[in-house]
């Protein structure tokens, strides 16, 4: 503890984190209370509505961070709210849930890094404070992308895998008699327990059309916050069959057979590659392994029999 405090670098940051935190923190709650005003006022001329959950309301000084330190303007914001999207989080406040939490884990890593350093200073094999310090702040710079990425690829695995039932549930309603836009409202009812993700984003759809907006953009909005080449082609073939007036129930079998043969194929792939997923495994693991069981039988024996000569 006397090493943090004599060294200057660590004593200019405790006295800037101390000044500046309460300010911050006064300053993003005042924000956050104007706004929950506000949203009071509104909320009592307007139509009833659900109220917000308690955790969501505790937690909303960090939204109101992220307004205060996102990049300003609708382009900047816009490629972060498309991968939000993407990850399933469609709220029109998620990029700034995002930089808020970015924030407050790259503040909370410091800080801990500052708590937990005269225990751990001597163990870590960097130089001094500021070194480890700029490593902190790189990986909570890094970590909260890694898993925006790696949400991302799951919401896609998830899309990828329901949209052939999705497809098959759609040929089957639309053959029973029902109207596209009532065989995309059961859908959505069907496909909830396996597909969640995959269900929200058919309801928004479903609410679009009962709202009276044209099937065409409605598609094209479902297949934007998809984020995937079959549900772009979906909407393609839709307006395409619709322009041309062709038989809805035969695109959409035909389409309905194309992505299950697509879904088969990347069965497939996945099978054909993981051999060679297991080579580094096999080689680093395995393989010592089994040379050693093979081998050290032998070796105990030559050593037996050489000991014995000498």
């Amino acid at each position: 503890m006397q090493t943090l405090f004599a060294d200057p670098l660590m004593m200019a940051l405790i006295v800037v984190g101390a000044v500046l935190g309460p300010m911050l923190l006064v300053g993003v709650q005042s924000m956050a209370n104007k706004r929950a005003r506000l949203a009071a006022r509104l909320a009592s001329t307007g139509p009833k509505s659900k109220p917000a959950s308690t955790s969501a309301q505790r937690l909303s000084w960090v939204q109101g961070l992220g307004q205060v330190v996102s990049p300003k303007g609708e382009k900047a914001n816009s490629a972060i709210r498309m991968r939000l999207m993407h990850a399933g989080y469609i709220s029109k406040n998620a990029p700034y849930w995002y930089y808020g939490a970015r924030l407050v884990f790259l503040v909370g890593s410091m800080v801990l890094l500052m708590a937990l350093w005269p225990f751990i200073g001597d163990h870590v094999p960097l130089s001094g404070p500021l070194p480890a310090a700029i490593a902190v702040a790189l990986i909570a710079n890094i970590a909260p992308g890694l898993w925006l990425d790696r949400r991302l690829g799951q919401m896609q695995q998830e899309y990828r895998n329901g949209f052939p039932d999705m497809m098959d549930l759609l040929v089957a309603c639309v053959q029973a008699g029902l109207s596209l836009d009532a065989g995309i409202g059961r859908v959505s009812e069907e496909i909830g327990r396996r597909y969640p993700n995959l269900n929200t984003h058919l309801g928004i759809m479903s609410l679009e059309l009962r709202a009276g907006r044209s099937r065409i953009e409605a598609l094209s909005g479902f297949a934007e916050r998809l984020g995937m080449d079959e549900a772009r082609a979906f909407a393609t073939m839709l307006r395409q069959s619709e322009e041309m007036g062709t038989s809805l129930s035969a695109t959409l079998r035909v389409f309905a057979d194309d992505m299950r043969e697509k879904r088969m194929l990347y069965a497939e792939e996945k099978a054909l590659s993981l051999p060679a997923k297991l080579v580094v495994p096999l080689i680093l693991f395995v393989f010592p392994s089994l040379l050693g069981v093979l081998m050290l039988p032998a070796g105990v024996r030559l050593y037996s029999v050489f000991s014995g000569i000498n």
